[in-house]
């Protein structure tokens, strides 16, 4: 499989990217290139496919997606033959702040990368994936994963502070279930996994001290498993992946 993970410099993308680089191709996206040469070292390097790129001020079109094709085109034939299998929409911005604190600027950056790039993004990755555009006539054979978080889900309890993250992945949570119906008869599955508290950099950064009762390389192994299996059982569907509240 072609699969690209974005936000893979730290955290579930590293270890998703390390897991799934053991059997497929992996177009690792993050902003640091630093740390996505230690990922090229630390997986199966061969296999491996690192592309420095900020989300929330790159132009996705004209500069990431000719780096996309690019590097999947190497030694593997002309551009036309270039499919990606799985794309999983991972990175994130947090900003924690007390409502009364949190600016227009904040909410803007946070839903610039946890929501419009991610539009953005799947729409210009659709041309590229395997089999879109044909009718469906068996199960989804592409699969586009977003990772959301329990703190988008209605009903769940919220951490405070998180206004902008939480609710940008609310409107991530709605986003996957209506494109998962407007391409429900085209071999593309979409679906999202909402985590509770993951014990990874991000969550250490915003809350100091707390204990996640999952760690990143965990979560890492649902997810690589559920990005490449998952569109043969489920279209649309949020799963809620927690042990705690949220």
């Amino acid at each position: 499989m072609n699969i690209i993970i974005t936000g893979a410099s730290r955290g579930i993308g590293y270890e998703t990217a390390k897991l799934l680089s053991a059997e497929h191709n992996v177009i690792a996206i993050a902003r640091s290139s630093d740390k996505l040469e230690q990922l090229k070292k630390e997986g199966n390097s061969k296999n491996i496919f690192p592309i420095a790129f900020d989300f929330e001020k790159g132009n996705i079109k004209q500069n990431l997606i000719p780096e996309i094709i690019s590097s999947l085109s190497q030694g593997r034939g002309t551009e036309g033959e270039v499919a990606i299998d799985v794309l999983i929409n991972n990175a994130a911005a947090l900003i924690k702040k007390p409502f009364e604190e949190i600016t227009q600027a904040d909410f803007e950056k946070v839903y610039r990368v946890n929501l419009f790039s991610i539009a953005e993004l799947t729409q210009a990755i659709f041309p590229l994936m395997n089999h879109a555009g044909r009718d469906f006539k068996s199960r989804p054979t592409s699969h586009v994963l977003n990772i959301a978080s329990m703190g988008g889900v209605q009903g769940s309890v919220k951490f405070p502070g998180l206004s902008a993250y939480s609710s940008s992945k609310g409107a991530l949570i709605t986003l996957t279930e209506c494109l998962a119906e407007e391409f429900k008869d085209k071999q593309i599955a979409f679906n999202a996994i909402a985590f509770g508290a993951v014990q990874t950099e991000m969550l250490a950064e915003a809350f100091p001290g707390f204990k996640a009762p999952i760690t990143a390389k965990e979560a890492a192994e649902f997810v690589a498993q559920f990005a490449t299996t998952g569109q043969k059982y489920f279209n649309g569907k949020i799963l809620q992946m927690a042990l705690s509240t949220p």
